[in-house]
C-alpha cells in the first residue's frame, strides 16, 4: 500500500488488545538468559581484537606483526598490506577498513588481530608495533568555523530555508533576542558494543550483527565487500540499545568478514568501551546563533537560526538543528542555515532525535527568554505563535495538539502557582524553579514489508527484517496481528531480525514502530480477505474475535478453515499525505529542579511530559519510551560532554566512568509521561505517530528553563554543570 490518502475506519479501531498495557512478549528471554545477543551466537568461533591508530593524521611508515603472529592461539593479523580492495563511500554507502597506510583520525582501525581466544587477540595486539608520521590536522569546531560549508546530503532536508525577508523584519522588530547557544560531543553510550560474528557458507556471507537497518546494513557491506547483496544474510533479533549508534555498518563488520574469509572459519568481535568512542560515531557538537522578533504582543515577525556542527571532511551529514524551527511557531520572515566544517575526527551521524535533540536546547531557551523580555507566560508566548499550517511549506498538518499538551501538562504540574520572577523560590539551602518546553519530531514513513501466516495450530506467525532495540518492538508487532486476526496474543510468534524475512525499514528516525506495523497491518488485511474467502463470507461483513470469523448468524474457528496454513504478504510506503500534509508529533515538558545556594549543585525533582502522537500502541511500552527520552534529555542537560583534547584529536573521557550519563540517584521519583487521546488518520494505516525520539526533544531545555527560574542563571552552553552555575549565584550575593 502506498499512503495516499487519510485512513478510514479499520479492524484497529476496536483497540481491544492495540494500545493496552500489555507486558513484553520477549520479557521474559531477556530476564532468563534466553534472549541472545550477536556476541553470544557461536561459541567456537575465533576472536579478534581492533589495533587503533595513536594519531589524529599522518601516514603509516612502519607496521611490524612479526611478533604478535607469533603469539599464542594467534592465527592471522590483518593490516593494510593484506586487506582486500573494497568500494568506498561515505559512511551511509560503505565502511572500508584497513584500506591504505593513511591515518584520518584518532582510534581508526590500523591492525585486526584474529586468535583462539579474546584474550589472545587483546594481548597480541599490544604486539603490533607501528611507527606513524604525523601531519597537523583540524580537530575542533570553533577553531575552524572559517572553513564552515553549504552541506549537501544525498536525502533529507535541505541544509537552509528562507522565507520572507528575515533580515529586515528582524532589524525593525520591537522585541529582539539575538542569542547563541552550544552544545557538546555526546556518545550513544548504549549498554550493548558493536559486535558481530562472521560465517561463510560458501560464497554467502552470514553475519550475525548489532544492526539497527539490517536490509540497509546488506547494502553497505556489498559495496564495501564487491560481493552481491543477495549472498549477504545480517540476522539480529536482539539489540541491547543503539540509539543510533548502530544505524550503519561500522568496522567490527567488514573486519571479521574479511578475516572468516581468510581462514575458513567464524570470526566474531566486541568492541571495547573505549573503541567504541574512536571506532563507531558520534553527535556533533554544535554553535547555534537563535535570533527571534517580535511585537510587543509577542507574535513572532522575525525567526532566524543558523547552526554550525563539524563531520569527517568527505561526510555531507550535518547536525539539523534548525529543521524544527521550520514548521514549530507562526511568523511571515524566516531564515535557518546549517554549515558543516571539516574536522579530522570520527564520523559524526545520527544519534536520538538528531537535529530536535540538540535544536530545541537553544530554541525553547530562547523563547523563555522571549518570553521574559516580554513580560509573558512562557505558555501563553507559544500559543499566541500556534501556526494555522505549515509556516514554511504552506501545507496543513497532518494533526497538531501542542497547545493542548501545554495546557494538559499546566494543569496537571501546577504551574499556576509558579513565581515568574527568578530566585524567588527556596527550601532550605536550596533555590527552587520550573520550567517548560515544547516537543516536536518528525514523522516520517519508510518502506517496509511483512509476511503472516495462520497455520493450522490457531498460531500466527509474522515475519520481517524489523529490529527490536529495546524498544518494544515484538510486542506491539503481536498486539496488531491479534488484534487484526481476532486472536490472543500468545497465538501470534513474532520473528525479527533478519534479512531473510520480508524487507523492513529497521529501527530508527522514529520511523519504525509505524513503518513495520502498517506492513503487518496491510498483511493481516489481505490474511483476513483470504481467510473471508476459504469461510465462504464477504471480506467488507465479516468480524474476528476469539480465533472465529463470523458474519452476521454464522460463526466458523479459523483452524476449521485453514489447512494447511494460509498466509499474506504486506507492504507499506510513503505517499501523497507525506507530501500533503506537515506531520509531527508533539509535546510538552515540564521540570521543576533545585540549585543548592551554597554548591551550585543541581537537582531535578520532577518532570513531567504530555505528548500526542496519534494511536499509541501499547500505552506500558510508550510510557516507557518517553520517560527514557526524558532521562536522556536531562542528561543532555547536565552531564554529557564528549572531551576532545584539541592537541591530539582524541575524545579523553572515553568510558562510562568518565562520560556521564543519568543513573539512578540523578532521577527523581517523580517521573511521568502522558499520552493524549489522538488518531492522525493522515499519518499512516496505524493512525499513530513515531514516539521513540519525542521523549527527549525539549526535555533538556526544560530543564535548563527551570534552573534559570530557580536561581537567575541562564547558561546557554550545555552541559549546565556546577562551574557554570557558581559564577551566576556569587554574582547575586
Amino acid at each position: 500500500m502506498e499512503m495516499n490518502s487519510p485512513v478510514g475506519a479499520n479492524a484497529l479501531d476496536a483497540e481491544m488488545v492495540v494500545g493496552k498495557p500489555l507486558n513484553r512478549v520477549d520479557g521474559r528471554l531477556k530476564v532468563s538468559g534466553g534472549a541472545r545477543y550477536a556476541y553470544e551466537m557461536q561459541q567456537d568461533a575465533l576472536y579478534g581484537f581492533v589495533v587503533e591508530a595513536s594519531i589524529a593524521k599522518g601516514t603509516i611508515v612502519a607496521i611490524d606483526t612479526r611478533e604478535a603472529e607469533k603469539a599464542p592461539g594467534v592465527l592471522l593479523v590483518i593490516t593494510h598490506r593484506n586487506a582486500p580492495e573494497q568500494g568506498a563511500g561515505d559512511h551511509r554507502e560503505a565502511h572500508p577498513v584497513l584500506t591504505s597506510p593513511e591515518v584520518t583520525r584518532y582510534g581508526q582501525p590500523v591492525a585486526f588481530v584474529v586468535a583462539e581466544s579474546f584474550e589472545q587477540a587483546r594481548a597480541a595486539a599490544y604486539l603490533v608495533h607501528i611507527k606513524y608520521r604525523g601531519e597537523n590536522g583540524n580537530h575542533t569546531l570553533q577553531k575552524h568555523l572559517d572553513l564552515a560549508r553549504v552541506p549537501h546530503p544525498k536525502d533529507g532536508a535541505p541544509a537552509d530555508s528562507e522565507v520572507g525577508d528575515f533580515v529586515s523584519a528582524f532589524s525593525n522588530a520591537s522585541v529582539q533576542i539575538d542569542t547563541t547557544y552550544t552544545t557538546p560531543l555526546q556518545s550513544h553510550a548504549m549498554m550493548e558494543p558493536h559486535a558481530t560474528l562472521a560465517v561463510w557458507e560458501g560464497n554467502n556471507l552470514v553475519l550475525h550483527t548489532a544492526n539497527q537497518m539490517l536490509n540497509q546494513g546488506q547494502k553497505v557491506i556489498a559495496k564495501t565487500l564487491k560481493i552481491p547483496v543477495e549472498n549477504i544474510r545480517l540476522i539480529s533479533p536482539f539489540i541491547g540499545g543503539g540509539f543510533g549508534g548502530k544505524l550503519w555498518v561500522n568496522a567490527d563488520a567488514i573486519l571479521v568478514a574479511i578475516a572468516s574469509r581468510y581462514l575458513k572459519r567464524p570470526v566474531k568481535t566486541a568492541l571495547t568501551r573505549q573503541q567504541i568512542f574512536h571506532v563507531t560515531t558520534h553527535r556533533s557538537d554544535t554553535i547555534q546563533r537563535v535570533r527571534l522578533g517580535s511585537d510587543r504582543d509577542g507574535r513572532l515577525i522575525a525567526i532566524g537560526h543558523d547552526v554550525f556542527s563539524g563531520n569527517f571532511p568527505s561526510e555531507q551529514v550535518y547536525e539539523g538543528a534548525a529543521i524544527q524551527t521550520r514548521s514549530l511557531y507562526a511568523g511571515p520572515n524566516r531564515l535557518t542555515r546549517h554549515r558543516l566544517v571539516p574536522l579530522d575526527i570520527p564520523v559524526a551521524s545520527s544519534m536520538r532525535a538528531p537535529g530536535e535533540a540538540v535544536g530545541l536546547l537553544a530554541l525553547e531557551c530562547a523563547m523563555d527568554e522571549l518570553a521574559e523580555k516580554l513580560d509573558l507566560d512562557p505558555i501563553e508566548l507559544r500559543i499566541r505563535n500556534e501556526p494555522g499550517d505549515d509556516p514554511e511549506e504552506h501545507i496543513p498538518y497532518s494533526s497538531r495538539h501542542l497547545i493542548a499538551c501545554m495546557q494538559e501538562g499546566a494543569r496537571r504540574f501546577g504551574w499556576d502557582k509558579r513565581n515568574s520572577k527568578p530566585g524567588q523560590v527556596h527550601d532550605g539551602r536550596w533555590l527552587v524553579g520550573t520550567g517548560m518546553a515544547a516537543a516536536t519530531r518528525g514523522n516520517p514513513l519508510r518502506l517496509s514489508k511483512a509476511n503472516v501466516r495462520l497455520g493450522p495450530d490457531g498460531i500466527a506467525t509474522v515475519k520481517m527484517a524489523m529490529t527490536d532495540i529495546g524498544t518494544g518492538t515484538y510486542t506491539i508487532l503481536a498486539q496488531i496481528a491479534a488484534e487484526m486476526l481476532g486472536v490472543s496474543v500468545d497465538n501470534v510468534r513474532v520473528d525479527l531480525g533478519d534479512t531473510n524475512f520480508p524487507e523492513a525499514a529497521g529501527s530508527g528516525g522514529s520511523f519504525g514502530a509505524a513503518s513495520s506495523g502498517s506492513a503487518l497491518f496491510e498483511a493481516c488485511q489481505a490474511l483476513r480477505d483470504k481467510l473471508a474467502g476459504a469461510a465462504g463470507m464477504d471480506p467488507q461483513n465479516v468480524r474476528f474475535a476469539d480465533g472465529c470469523i463470523a458474519s452476521g448468524e454464522r460463526s466458523v474457528r479459523l483452524t476449521e478453515i485453514v489447512g494447511s496454513g494460509i498466509e499474506a504478504d504486506g507492504e507499506i510506503k510513503p505517499g501523497k499525505t507525506s507530501k500533503d500534509y506537515s506531520q509531527q508529533s508533539y509535546g510538552a515538558h515540564f521540570a521543576e529542579v533545585g540549585v543548592d545556594r551554597d554548591t551550585g549543585e543541581i537537582r531535578v525533582r520532577r518532570m513531567l511530559g504530555v505528548f500526542a502522537a496519534g494511536r499509541v500502541l501499547n500505552a506500558k511500552t510508550a510510557r516507557s519510551q518517553a520517560i527514557g527520552g526524558m532521562v536522556f534529555g536531562i542528561g543532555a542537560a547536565l552531564q554529557e560532554d564528549m572531551v576532545l583534547d584539541a592537541r591530539f584529536g582524541y575524545f579523553v573521557n572515553r568510558d562510562l566512568a568518565e562520560y556521564h550519563v543519568p543513573v539512578h540517584a540523578d532521577i527523581p521519583a517523580t517521573m511521568d509521561a502522558v499520552f493524549l487521546t489522538e488518531l492522525d488518520t493522515k499519518s499512516n494505516p496505524l493512525k499513530s505517530k513515531g514516539i521513540g525520539e519525542l521523549g527527549i526533544c525539549g526535555a533538556g531545555a526544560a530543564v535548563a528553563n527551570a534552573i534559570y527560574n530557580a536561581c537567575g542563571a541562564r547558561i546557554r552552553n550545555y552541559p549546565i554543570t556546577l562551574d557554570k552555575i557558581l559564577p551566576a549565584l556569587q554574582a547575586q550575593t
